[in-house]
């Protein structure tokens, strides 16, 4: 009898790392789970007792990642490790003449360069068992927005190092995709509303005078986007299907707002686009008045 496939989840204390954590861990996967405290790792393990494993994994420290790879690779031995969901990634915004070049190099840090570091260190544990890698971006990959510059910048940068880490093994036959979900149902909206009102408190008075409207109109949108997104389960299911599918996409667009945008930043030259983006926020701000 074959041993049960492995998969690593980096993130995967909430939202759509637990997610994935979860669904890979009933498909009958025996799942590590990535998380940064101690008590998200026991309850993520929880979920599925003998079939999840946690350990500590901060994708910004080498020595978590390298004992993070002594872990998998000691667990997984010469089956070696059949996925890789490179999930964890946090949210930066507001107004990028504002934002702290501290704030900018950890969220380049987290979701940029802890991506390819957690996936040189496992490489050889994905080879020996040919298996898959899966990259969490998102739709602001592709389309950027007002106020989200530092967190879209990060997710361009993830379409672009798959399509690198794509071509790159693919003559060894290992797949690499990204997930590109818009709107999704997890903590990061309350995340963005804390870091929002940390952010307000420090923004000059010209900036509050300049900006107070089209903010106000962000705040909106974050407060009730939750109402209207996808459960992380959506993409959970894609996820699954780019690790076990014969033929295995190499993007999926998860979400009816990101299929949208996708089609319309198609259709529409870029001015067209600014424009239509823009009288969207003007809408909104004055429902938000």
């Amino acid at each position: 009898m074959s041993p049960s496939p492995a998969a690593l989840v980096t993130g995967a204390s909430t939202g759509i790392g637990e997610a994935c954590t979860l669904a890979l861990a009933t498909a009958g996967y025996r799942v590590y789970a990535g998380v940064r405290r101690v008590e998200d790792g026991r309850r993520v393990e929880a979920l599925a007792p003998g079939r999840i494993e946690w350990l500590l994994l901060d994708v910004t420290s080498a020595e978590e990642i390298a004992a993070a790879a002594r872990t998998v690779g000691d667990g997984v031995g010469e089956a070696g490790l059949a996925g890789l969901v490179n999930n964890a990634g946090i949210a930066v915004g507001g107004p990028l003449e504002y934002v702290l070049p501290g704030d900018l190099r950890r969220q380049l840090e987290v979701n940029v360069v802890g991506l390819p570091a957690v996936t040189a260190a496992v490489l050889p544990l994905i080879r020996r068992a040919r298996g898959r890698i899966v990259n969490i971006g998102s739709i602001a990959g592709r389309i950027a927005s007002p106020f989200t510059g530092p967190y879209s910048a990060s997710k361009h940068a993830v379409e672009a190092l798959t399509d690198a880490l794509r071509l790159e093994l693919a003559p060894e036959r290992i797949h690499v995709s990204v997930v590109e979900p818009g709107q999704v149902r997890t903590p990061i909206w309350e995340k963005g509303l804390s870091q929002f009102a940390r952010f307000a408190e420090r923004v000059p008075p010209e900036g509050v005078i300049r900006y107070a409207g089209r903010l106000k109109a962000f705040r909106w949108i974050l407060e009730r986007a939750p109402r209207h997104s996808e459960p992380p389960a959506a993409v959970a299911a894609a996820v699954l299907h780019a690790l076990g599918a014969r033929r295995p996409r190499t993007r999926y667009v998860i979400g009816r707002d990101a299929r949208i945008r996708l089609a319309l930043s198609r259709l529409l030259p870029d001015r067209m686009m600014d424009a239509l983006t823009l009288a969207t926020l003007e809408r909104v701000e004055r429902r938000a008045t």
